[in-house]
């Protein structure tokens, strides 16, 4: 199979940038998310529509780096 309709997108979430990948695989529509910088993944979701995928993706993503604790740096 190949893929279609592939987009990519950076933007914020809950104070995070994120990479959000979506693109068509079949008759399916599949995204990630990954923190931008080492690129590691954070969550996966498939939809019968980009805008469904891409829904999903997001909202299970900003849930867990909503979880994620930061820590102050003092200099």
């Amino acid at each position: 199979m190949k893929t279609e309709d592939h987009s990519e997108r950076t933007l914020e979430l809950a104070g995070w940038p994120v990479r959000v990948i979506s693109y068509k695989l079949g008759d399916k529509y599949l995204a990630t998310a990954d923190n931008v910088s080492p690129g590691a993944n954070i969550a996966k979701a498939q939809g019968a529509t980009k805008e469904e995928a891409e829904s999903a993706v997001l909202a299970k993503a900003e849930e867990r780096l909503a979880r994620t604790r930061t820590m102050p740096v003092d200099y």
